[in-house]
C-alpha cells in the first residue's frame, strides 16, 4: 500500500487550487461538496469559477500564483494543465507547508483524491493508486446504485442519538442495537419524515434497554484452501459478524483481513509434530467467548468436517448450551485436483476415493494399506509431508505398484502453488529434495493432466524399485 486511506478534517481549513481550466472545475465540483474555505488562483477561470466566487461559494484570485498563497492551506492542488506551470506552483505549495496534488501527475503528488460515493456524513472512498480509474468509476457506480439515497439521512441522525446509544453496553449489545436501527427501524421510519426517525431511536432503545443479552453463538466455519475468492459467502458473513476470531495456522492473512476489525483475533494454530495449542484449551475458548455473549467464528482451514476435530468442539459447544452452526468451506483436495486438471472419480478408472490422513493425535495414522495398494486407487493424502517415507514404505510393503502416480501440490489454490509429479518409488526422497516449507496435499493414483499427456508421448526411464539410491523420473513446478 503506497497511499494509506484518511479523513482529513477541512472544515473552516484553507483548501488552496491553482488553475481554472477543465482539471480544475473536476476538482472544485468534488472539493466544493466539502465545509473547508475554498481558493482558487487564476488568470483566466472558467465561467463556472466567477458564478461561484460571485455566490460566495469560493474565493477566486485572478492572478498567477505567488509565494505565501498557499500559507495555511491543509491542501493543495496544481490543476493547470500544463507540466512546467505546475511544477512552478507546486514548489511554492510545498514551501508553504501545504500538502500537495498535481492533477494527473500521480509520482510528484503527496497524496491522491480518491473517487467518492457521497451520503454524507456516510463516505465511501475508492482508490487504485492511480493504477485503475476506471475500475474505480465501476466500483463507484456500482456503490452508487446499493446505497439508498436515505443513508445519509439515517447516519446524521443516527450519530445525534450515539450518546443515548452509550446507555447500552458496549460490545454486542450496542452493535445489535445499531443494525437494527440502519436495517430495520430506520428505513421503516425514514419514508415518513425525520420526526419518525427520531421517534423511532427511541423507542428502539427503549426495546433494547428492556431486552434480556442473547447468548452467543459459535459459527464452525471452513476458510477454504487459502484463496480468498474461494471463500464460501456465508463463511465472509459470519467474519463480518464476528466479535472472536479463532483461527487455524494455515488461515491465510488475506483471509483473516475479512474479519471485522473490532474482532478478538485469537491465533490456536496446531502444528503436526510440533508446537500447538492444546484441543481442549481451544474447546475452553471458543465456550468462555459463547457464554460471555460474543458471536464465535472457529475459523479451520479447508472444510471443518475433514480432518478438523469439529466433534469435540461441538461437544464442548453443545455442553455448555450454546447454539452452533456449520459453515462448510472447500477441502483442499476439490481446490488441489482443480488445480491439476483432473478429477477425484473417473468412470473406468476409479468409483472411489479416499481422503486419509498421514498422523493423528497418536503419531503416523495406520490405514487399510492392502485396500490402498490395489490397482486404480485414488486418495487425498492430508498432513502426509512428514510422513511421506512411512506411507511410501507402508504401500510398497503391500504391493502397490512403485510407479503409482504421486503429485504433490503445495499452497493449494495460492499465488505461490507449487505441483511437483513423481512416483511413489520416488514419493520420498522427491518430497525432501523439494524442501516443502508450505501446507501439501499428496494424491496417490492421480497426476496432472498435462504431465499424463506428456507420458504417452514422451519415452520415459523406469527406475528398478531395488536400487539402493533413487532419484526423481519426471518433476513440474508450476506457479
Amino acid at each position: 500500500m503506497k497511499h494509506f486511506p484518511i479523513f482529513l478534517a477541512v472544515e473552516g481549513r484553507r483548501i488552496v487550487l491553482a488553475g481554472g481550466g477543465d482539471a480544475a472545475l473536476a476538482k472544485l465540483r468534488l472539493l466544493l461538496k466539502t465545509e473547508g474555505r475554498i481558493t482558487v488562483i487564476a488568470e483566466n477561470a472558467a465561467p463556472e469559477i466567477h458564478t461561484w466566487a460571485q455566490t460566495g461559494k469560493l474565493t477566486l484570485i485572478e492572478r498567477a500564483m505567488e509565494p505565501g498563497d498557499a500559507m495555511c492551506a491543509s491542501l493543495f492542488y496544481a490543476a493547470h494543465e500544463d507540466a512546467v506551470e505546475d511544477a512552478r506552483t507546486a514548489a511554492l505549495a510545498h514551501r508553504d507547508g501545504a500538502l500537495v496534488n498535481i492533477v494527473d501527475n500521480l509520482g510528484d503528488s503527496q497524496f491522491i483524491t480518491p473517487a467518492i460515493v457521497d451520503r454524507d456524513p456516510v463516505t465511501v472512498a475508492i482508490g487504485t493508486e492511480g493504477a485503475a480509474p476506471v475500475l474505480a468509476r465501476a466500483i463507484k457506480k456500482d456503490l452508487e446504485e446499493r446505497l439508498p439515497a436515505s443513508l445519509g439521512t439515517l447516519a446524521r441522525i443516527g450519530k445525534s442519538f450515539r450518546g443515548m446509544a452509550e446507555k447500552l453496553p458496549f460490545g454486542v449489545a450496542r452493535r445489535n442495537f445499531w443494525a437494527d436501527y440502519y436495517f430495520n427501524a430506520g428505513p421503516r421510519a425514514v419514508t415518513h419524515g425525520e420526526n419518525a426517525v427520531e421517534e423511532a431511536l427511541d423507542a428502539l432503545l427503549h426495546d433494547h434497554l428492556n431486552t434480556d443479552a442473547k447468548p452467543g453463538h459459535i459459527d464452525l466455519v471452513g476458510a477454504g484452501p487459502g484463496d480468498p475468492d474461494l471463500l464460501t459467502l456465508k463463511a465472509r458473513k459470519a467474519l463480518d459478524k464476528a466479535d472472536v476470531v479463532i483461527y487455524d495456522r494455515l488461515v491465510t492473512p488475506e483471509i483473516l483481513e475479512l474479519a471485522r476489525r473490532e474482532a478478538i483475533m485469537i491465533d490456536a494454530g496446531k502444528e503436526g509434530f510440533g508446537k500447538s495449542m492444546a484441543q481442549g484449551d481451544i474447546n475452553a475458548l471458543i465456550v468462555d467467548h459463547g457464554l460471555q455473549g460474543h458471536h464465535v467464528v472457529r475459523l479451520k482451514a479447508g472444510d471443518p468436517t475433514v480432518f478438523g476435530r469439529l466433534d469435540e468442539e461441538i461437544d464442548a459447544i453443545t455442553a455448555a448450551e450454546l447454539s452452533y452452526t456449520i459453515v462448510p468451506g472447500i477441502t483442499a483436495a476439490s481446490a488441489a485436483v482443480a488445480g491439476i486438471g483432473q478429477s477425484l472419480t473417473k468412470r473406468g478408472r476409479n468409483s472411489s476415493v479416499r481422503f486419509i490422513t498421514g498422523h493423528d493425535t497418536k503419531g503416523y495414522a495406520d490405514h487399510d494399506w492392502r485396500a490402498l495398494a490395489e490397482d486404480g486407487q485414488v486418495a487425498a493424502i492430508y498432513m502426509g509431508k512428514k510422513s511421506a517415507r512411512f506411507i511410501q514404505g507402508r504401500l510398497l510393503m503391500h504391493g502397490a505398484d512403485p510407479l503409482t502416480p504421486i503429485t504433490i501440490i503445495e499452497n493449494v489454490s495460492r499465488a505461490d502453488q507449487r505441483v511437483i509429479a513423481t512416483t511413489l518409488v520416488e514419493m520420498e526422497p522427491t518430497i525432501t529434495n523439494a524442501q516443502i516449507s508450505g501446507p501439501a496435499l499428496v494424491f496417490m493414483g492421480l497426476a496432472p493432466r498435462d504431465a499424463v499427456l506428456a507420458a504417452k508421448t514422451t519415452p520415459v526411464a523406469i527406475p528398478d524399485p531395488y536400487q539402493t539410491h533413487t532419484r526423481p523420473i519426471s518433476t513440474q513446478e508450476a506457479l
